[in-house]
Formats: C-alpha cells, structure tokens, sequence
C-alpha cells in the first residue's frame, strides 16, 4: 500500500536521501503493479471506470497530490494527479494509459491474468502494456511527495483511459481539455525497456480502398468489368510505396543505426531496415459474390507506416495519383498522423538515460519505435517525450510478464529523473 510507505517518513532534503528512500521501498512497485492488475481494464470494451477508481484510490494516499476524474464518455474516465515541489520551476508529465489490450485464450493462461508474483517474474494482462509502467510512475510520486520541498516545480500525471484504440478519449482528450496537462517535458512508462529510450514514433496512414465494376458471368467476361482487378491494381500501385527513397535527417539515421545492435536484440532483426523506410501492410480485403461471377465491388484497408522524414500529405498525394489512374476505384482515411521526434540531447531524455545507468549499471541507446504510443501527441503538442517502459515479453498474449527486478527499477528511475529534471539550472521559462 502507498500509505505504508509514506506514514511518518520525514520530508527528504537531498537527492541521496530520496535515492536512498526509493531504494529501501523498491518492492511496493510491484505491490502496487498487482493491486493495478487486480482490476480489469481491457479495450475493448473499453470501461475504465473501474481501474480509474483504483488508481484515484492509490493517488489519495500520496501526501500532497491532488488527483481528479476526468470522464471523456460513459465508460473512459481518465486521472490526472498534480504534485507542487518546494519552489516554483518547470512541469514534468508523467503520461501512461489504464486500457489494455483485450483477455485471449484464457485457458493458456498458467499465471493469474489478474496478477500474479510467480519467483522473479510478474505475471498479468497488460502489466508490460502498461499496468506496470503505471506501477512506476505511482512509485516515483509517492516518492517525490516526500521529498517535495527539494526539487522545483510540479510534476502532473496524465493516466488515460483510452490509448489502445490510438487516444482521441484519453491523452488527447486532456491535452485539449486539461490544462494542467500540457508542460515541459513527459516521460511516458509505456511497454519498450529502459536499455532502449524511445524518442520518436513513425507516422500512420490508415486507409479504405473500393472498387467499382459490372457483373457478368465469368462465361462472358468481355461483359463485364472486374472490381477486383482494378483493386489489385490499385493495391500494387500502394505497395509501391514500399520502395520510396525517404529523406530523413542525418541525425535521425544516425541515431537509428547506432541503437541498432541493442534494439534489435530487444524488438527483433530487421527493425532498424522498418523504422527507416515506408511500410505497407494490407489488413482485410475482400470482394465479389460466386467464383464464376465478375465481381462487380471489392474493399481493401490498408496500414501504410511513415518514417520521420515524410509527411502524411506527401504520402496521400502520392496515394491519390495512384487512384485516380483506375477507373472506378476510390479512398477513404480512416485516420492519420504525422511522424514524432525528440532529439537525443534533449534535457528530459539526458536525465533519463543517465539513471538509468546509476540504477541499472547499463548505458541505454536511445531509437525510435515502430509501434505507436501516447508519446506521439505529446510530441505533437510540443513536449519534448522519452518513452522508458519495460520489456515486454508475450505482450497482448497468454501469460504477458516483466522481470521483477526491472519493474522495480524503473520505479527508481523515474523517481531520480523526474527529481533531476525538475533541480536542472537552466529552467525554460513557461
């Protein structure tokens, strides 16, 4: 429980103190990580009425937080906590999300879905994405709260109840609703490994393709015109994509190839060749009625993934000359949105890089990600963003777990950072 570990602490004065503090209470991460666990939260449905009490709970017993309900419908409620320091300085966000992915195959599950500590491991739905990630940022303000009179400034948790169906009720919903939630840098705990800081996210393009033709009997195909045939069409003409020379900036390439060796190791070869270039991937596509009937309709969706260094308008510019060449087929979006970026040097990725190698004995590489996270519309508010979650391991899968001891770190690394970023000499003015 929080309230056991902040009853009759004395406010902590030094940065070695709250090291110190953080260190001896590491194991209430994962106390915390399991009480989250225990309530469900899966998107869909998407009811996160349920968690969001829970964790409204757990914020009430932190000395000094002020923490509300935010609702964006019926059933996604979001939490935001506020946390002053000792003097006026600059904002940190701490951002996560409480929706994880849906319960499948139960009956391969060996550990609880609801939670469970089995020898070095922790076991749960969604506690790599990211139940645990919210564990640790609980963790650190409880540990801030203690030591509030020596750092500057305000730290603002933004825990969202929708970011698995990409975040228009959750983090975007606070950011154009909540003031307290903009600020000057975040640190989002979403799945990933603290070996490998996440700073941008490539762009996204979803799209419908439809085609129109004229039924005959395949006897007399000269009658008809095949729907499916100008979808093939347009379908090559997309993939085409794939093969687009991206100019990305030199420093993005460079920090890309450097991490690779480490990232790949985490997230798989080839991932360094992905965040790179133009990946198409055709989710569902269908079309006619008999197999000797010209088929007069056929549909495709399509997931089209931009490097930084390409703009959604580029890339529908290029998409709309591919439709307009064939007769009878036409595009929808579904949604879109721009590729993010962070520069390596920034203050708030530098503050988390270097504890995690004070509390991890490792130096991380910094990358971009493949996968999208609530990060992206931070960045593209403005805030400098660093993702440092944990390693996930069958992430949406039977038997979803993190390492214990890594949980338990990042507990500790945000904590330090946070403190680090909030005490800097140079504060931007807000």
């Amino acid at each position: 429980m929080l309230s056991d570990m902040t009853a009759h602490v004395s406010p902590i004065l030094t940065r070695e103190g709250l090291a110190n503090h953080a260190r001896s209470n590491r194991r209430q991460t994962v106390d915390i990580a399991l009480r989250l666990l225990a309530t469900p939260s899966e998107n869909p449905p998407g009811d996160t009425r349920g968690i969001a009490a829970e964790v409204l709970a757990l914020l009430k017993e932190v000395p000094g937080v002020k923490a509300e309900l935010h609702a964006s419908s019926d059933s996604i409620y979001n939490v935001v906590a506020r946390l002053k320091g000792g003097r006026p300085g600059p904002r940190l966000i701490f951002n996560g999300h409480l929706d994880t992915f849906p319960l499948s195959s139960r009956d391969e599950w060996g550990a609880s879905p609801a939670g469970a500590l089995v020898g070095s491991r922790v076991y749960g739905l969604g506690i790599s994405d990211m139940k645990g990630g919210l564990a640790a940022s609980l963790f650190a303000l409880q540990n801030l709260a203690v030591a509030r009179s020596s750092w500057a400034g305000e730290v603002v948790a933004t825990f969202a109840g929708d970011e698995e169906t990409m975040g228009r009720l959750g983090t975007q919903f606070l950011l154009d609703t909540v003031a307290e939630a903009r600020g000057d840098a975040v640190i989002c705990a979403d799945a990933g490994s603290p070996r490998v800081l996440r700073v941008g996210e490539k762009g996204l393009i979803w799209l419908r393709l439809a085609a129109k033709g004229r039924s005959s009997h395949a006897a007399h195909v000269h009658r008809g015109d095949s729907a499916i045939d100008k979808l093939i069409m347009a379908i090559a003409k997309i993939a085409s994509l794939r093969d687009l020379a991206v100019k990305s900036p030199a420093n993005v390439l460079e920090t890309i190839a450097t991490a690779s060796p480490v990232s790949e190791a985490l997230s798989g070869e080839g991932e360094s060749e992905v965040l790179r270039s133009v990946t198409v991937t055709f989710g569902t596509i269908s079309g006619g009625r008999l197999p000797n009937l010209v088929s007069d309709a056929a549909e495709a969706t399509a997931d089209i993934r931009l490097p930084f260094g390409v703009t959604v308008a580029e890339i529908r510019t290029l998409i709309e000359g591919f439709v307009d060449s064939i007769d009878g087929v036409s595009v929808d979006y579904i949604q879109s949105y721009e590729p993010s970026w962070t520069a390596p040097e920034s203050p708030i990725v530098q503050a988390v890089a270097a504890c995690v190698q004070e509390v991890m004995g490792v130096t991380p590489v910094v990358n971009m990600r493949v996968g999208a996270s609530d990060a992206r519309l931070y960045r593209a508010a403005g805030h400098p963003t660093v993702v440092c979650g944990l390693t996930p391991n069958n992430m949406g899968a039977a038997n979803e777990f993190v390492e214990a001891e890594e949980l338990m770190c990042l507990g500790e690394v945000l904590t330090l950072a946070a403190f680090d970023f909030l005490n800097r000499e140079v504060v931007r003015p807000r």
